[in-house]
């Protein structure tokens, strides 16, 4: 019955947690349609934040790759003065990529809505 319990505020504490990053990415990160994408990352710095292998398969046109897995160690190749237009395969990764580089002082930061699987526009592929 103990276990119950433990097992009940365990996953009382993930739900929470998770709400809590969900608002928290909202506040953060402003979600454009495909349409408001395209109309403002040739102004910014359009961010892939998939591993290399997923952005040699096609990428956006102009997007630089920056995998999430290496953007503490790279942070310094985004300035925080420019806005930041960042994607990922499905928008997760872009989430968890806008709080890092917001707690280092970026803020003006966007992502496409559903990241590069439902992106229509020009690509590249290496």
């Amino acid at each position: 019955m103990e276990s119950l319990y433990v097992l009940i505020i365990v996953l009382v504490a993930i739900i929470l947690y998770s709400v809590f990053t969900y608002f928290r990415q909202k506040k953060i990160l402003k979600t454009l349609t495909e349409e408001e994408f395209k109309a403002g990352y040739r102004k910014a710095q359009l961010i892939d934040v998939r591993e290399q292998k997923e952005y040699d398969g096609g990428h956006i046109l102009g997007a630089r790759n920056i995998p999430l897995s290496q953007l503490k160690m790279r942070l310094g190749e985004i300035r925080a003065d420019k806005p930041v237009y960042i994607y990922c395969q499905n928008g997760m990764r872009s989430g968890r990529a806008a709080q890092l580089l917001h707690k280092k002082g970026v803020k003006d930061l966007y992502q496409l809505q559903g990241g590069f699987k439902k992106w229509t526009g020009k690509i590249k592929r290496k």
